[in-house]
């Protein structure tokens, strides 16, 4: 199994196509601000997952996830920051979202400690 079986890295990657979609209308200011902001946060969801899964151990992996949960933080930040200047609505379905793969993210964390002190 590798990162790319993980369900939780395919939803990252729908969210980086989301964010880039959402970016896209956000003013020529934020080209250098909100805009890269959210979507270097956005890449690096998925790019933490795959980067601690090819590791080869399990701490590592486990702190690699922890690296995509404070990017998933950041996003969700950012998105917040977006609505409240106009940019965006911050609708329940983008909140779930984030609500989902936080949960998944917390799941595989919690599994792979289990493995770790075995």
């Amino acid at each position: 199994m590798t990162h790319k079986d993980l369900e939780v890295y395919k939803l990252s990657l729908n969210r980086v196509e989301d964010i880039y979609k959402l970016t896209k209308d956000f003013p020529a200011s934020e080209n250098f601000g909100l805009t890269f902001q959210l979507r270097r946060a956005a890449v690096s969801l998925p790019s933490n997952k795959a980067e601690g899964s090819s590791r080869g151990s399990t701490k590592d992996f486990i702190q690699f996830l922890n690296m995509a949960s404070a990017s998933l933080a950041e996003i969700e930040t950012q998105l917040v920051i977006a609505e409240r200047i106009g940019y965006i609505t911050f609708d329940d379905a983008l909140q779930n979202n984030i609500i989902t793969i936080r949960k998944m993210l917390y799941r595989l964390k919690q599994a792979l400690n289990k493995k770790l002190s075995k």
